[in-house]
């Protein structure tokens, strides 16, 4: 695979992650938000909670829950952090995990961080 199908993949994972999101009454507030420490993928946001979104796609789902290593959920854990300072008092953050794999639902997993 190509550099440019693997982002376009990427980006349709994305798609579809935010889709999902705001079926369940989330709003995206960020997509690709580049922080000091990682990208984050997806930031949403329903309430007083701020949801710091990880988007994996693999060729299983389990794959893909497996592929987000505990460095980047301890990096994301930091970005979620600082993301609820920035949105203000009375905001609380946690990061999330949405996985997909070719002909399964995709998976959410709030609080994985």
């Amino acid at each position: 695979m190509t550099r440019q199908q693997a982002e376009r993949r990427g980006r349709r994972a994305e798609q579809m992650a935010a889709l999902l999101l705001m079926a369940k009454g989330w709003r995206i507030v960020a997509r690709r938000r580049r922080m000091p420490m990682i990208e984050v993928d997806l930031v949403a946001r329903r309430g007083a909670m701020l949801a710091v979104v990880e988007v994996k796609r693999r060729a299983t789902l389990d794959a893909a829950v497996c592929a987000l290593t505990p460095r980047a959920a301890e990096r994301l854990q930091s970005a979620a952090r600082q993301l609820a300072a920035e949105a203000g008092p009375n905001v609380s953050a946690r990061v999330d995990l949405i996985a997909l794999a070719p002909g399964r639902w995709p998976r959410h997993i709030p609080g994985v961080g």
